[in-house]
């Protein structure tokens, strides 16, 4: 949900807050380099609130900012960033006391590669939203309005949780949880392909990493001081771009979200090289999900997945089928 009367309770919150000394910092988003653009804000002071905006360019998870910080802060946070922030919370990453959760719903992300396929980016002047369409003002002065559904990222498309699911201040109104036909329905069109053709997909991904690392930085929850893909003493992974040190890292990665990546897509965001790594985590959370029926990020009282044991766990990948 994005309007003006929304972007105006966000800086008056993030004002009043900072005021009344509630909080030392507001994480949330302000105007980037062009007009459908943001980038994140760390607003300190109550006159810096007027920085804040909210439109369908929020893309950054803001939860990323997030670990060991020791000052009170509030994070303006969408469904999956609040998500984000509560497995935060569950793994300490921040104190539960310190963290001021300012929930909004959102109707979903644009994903800046469809917006530069379908116009040229570096003409548009200006933006405006009319009901389900985006309107951009080019620099000529034509107007060029494009239908916001075709323009949404991949795990907006599939978000069933479009609204912070606990907050502490909700500002505008909560969206219902949205029922999605088939939220895996791309793992499992890629799980009905033959071995070799998912070896191809594997393959091909890896020879386009470039091992920049964008996803790890991008990613609210690979939070690790020292990625283990960074030790030397011992050293337990290649650090080159050949195929077997790429795929290692990309798996050791995906292990390591198992059952806690709340499918914000800021790892394919950032990827600069377009690869989808949404789909290896997604097959991790389809695995969770069906065999734990756990959905990270829901709840501060329900125990991970992976942080709990039940005398009737599933045991199918320690015994003999």
């Amino acid at each position: 949900m994005w309007s003006e009367e929304i972007t105006r309770n966000i800086q008056t919150v993030a004002e009043s807050l900072l005021r009344e000394g509630k909080v030392d910092l507001v994480l949330g988003y302000q105007a980037g380099t062009s007009p459908v653009r943001t980038a994140p804000a760390f607003i300190r002071t109550p006159q810096e609130a007027s920085l804040l905006v909210w439109n369908p360019f929020c893309e950054n998870n803001l939860s990323v900012y997030l670990p060991r910080r020791k000052e009170r802060v509030a994070i303006i946070a969408k469904g999956c960033d609040a998500r984000a922030a509560i497995v935060a919370v569950q793994e300490n990453q921040i104190s539960r006391d310190r963290l001021v959760i300012v929930g909004l719903a959102c109707s979903g992300i644009i994903d800046r590669r469809r917006l530069a396929s379908a116009v040229e980016v570096d003409q548009i002047r200006g933006f405006s939203l009319a009901g389900d369409s985006l309107v951009l003002e080019t620099e000529s002065g034509g107007q060029v309005q494009l239908e916001l559904s075709g323009l949404l990222s991949d795990s907006c498309q599939t978000c069933t949780h479009r609204s912070a699911p606990i907050a502490d201040i909700f500002i505008g109104q909560r969206m219902p949880e949205r029922e999605v036909e088939d939220e895996f329905a791309q793992v499992r069109s890629f799980e009905a392909l033959s071995s070799q053709e998912r070896w191809r997909h594997f393959m091909d991904m890896a020879e386009k990493c470039i091992r920049c690392y964008a996803c790890r930085s991008a990613c609210p929850l690979c939070y690790c001081q020292e990625c283990i893909v960074d030790q030397t003493q011992p050293q337990w992974f290649g650090k080159t771009t050949a195929t077997e040190d790429v795929l290692a890292y990309h798996i050791m990665r995906a292990f390591h979200l198992a059952g806690r990546c709340v499918d914000c897509g800021a790892c394919s965001r950032a990827c600069p090289m377009g690869l989808d790594l949404r789909l290896l985590n997604k097959k991790l959370q389809k695995e969770v999900k069906e065999l734990y029926q756990y959905v990270p990020g829901l709840s501060l009282e329900e125990m991970p997945a992976l942080g709990t044991y039940r005398p009737d766990d599933p045991q199918t990948c320690i015994t003999e089928k």
